[in-house]
């Protein structure tokens, strides 16, 4: 493996944002910051596949930049707002915003589609962004939801990614539910999960019946992931150390310096 492809590996595997902390660390080790140039294929990947969010100059909400709404040449646009930008992939900044007008014959399906979904991410996710972009010459439809929510101080990060692409013609929905959380606190752990997602609506069918067959299918998948969470710690994670010592009683930790270990705690005899 060259140089550039391990330490692309890195960058798209980075856990949700922390890219700023990676890079660094690259630098850092390598002692090298013109680093930066060789990992800007890895950096866009990361950043399309990721559902990278950024705040537009003088917008109030978050975009996202993905491979739906990519114009080329660094620059994405954005429905809501009717614009578009150019996004620096190293750093995650935008810039350069302009009017942008989104030209398709479902133009009317993805301004009401975009308006059903925020108001499904906004009763079910803390903080999010969403974005609905014509694809496949206009036949299809990318119904793209994003939710982040960062806690570095706690030492964990998370994030919701769904994707989804309708198809009117036929009125099927196919994507997946992807969540990857990160807990780094005297350790380090990592969940990642990916939820493959199918079903339909009849031709034609409104925003709001799309966007509720999809809020369907993501409760169904929160419930699963509360369900499993509710095993892990009743099965797999108890079988990982005793609850209580030999004795079966709890440890008195104010006196924890004064237990002889092995013997106390272990139940043996003192000599």
């Amino acid at each position: 493996m060259s140089r550039t492809s391990a330490l692309s590996s890195f960058v798209e595997s980075t856990p949700p944002g922390e890219l700023g902390d990676v890079t660094k660390a690259i630098k850092s080790i390598l002692g090298d910051d013109s680093v930066q140039s060789e990992l800007a294929p890895a950096f866009e990947k990361y950043n399309e596949e990721q559902f990278t969010t950024v705040k537009l100059p003088g917008g109030s909400g978050e975009v996202i930049v993905s491979p739906h709404n990519s114009l080329g040449d660094g620059r994405y646009y954005d429905v809501e707002s009717q614009s578009s930008f150019l996004f620096d992939h190293a750093t995650q900044k935008a810039s350069g915003s302009q009017s942008y007008v989104l030209e398709s014959n479902h133009s009317d399906l993805v301004k009401s589609l975009v308006k059903s979904l925020g108001t499904h991410t906004s009763e079910h996710y803390p903080k999010s962004s969403q974005g609905v972009f014509p694809i496949e010459d206009d036949s299809q439809l990318a119904i793209v939801t994003v939710a982040n929510k960062y806690s570095p101080s706690n030492y964990w990060n998370g994030r919701w990614r769904s994707s989804y692409i309708y198809t009117p013609s036929s009125g099927s929905i196919t994507g997946s539910i992807k969540v990857d959380v990160h807990y780094y606190e005297d350790g380090n752990v990592r969940l990642l999960t990916n939820k493959e997602v199918s079903v339909s609506v009849s031709s034609g069918a409104s925003a709001s019946e799309i966007v509720r067959q999809i809020a369907n299918a993501e409760k169904r998948y929160q419930e699963d992931l509360n369900k499993a969470f509710g095993s892990l710690s009743e099965g797999a994670f108890k079988a990982l150390r005793r609850q209580l010592p030999v004795t079966r009683q709890k440890i008195e930790w104010e006196k924890i310096s004064g237990y002889r270990l092995g013997q106390d705690i272990g139940g043996g005899r003192s000599r």
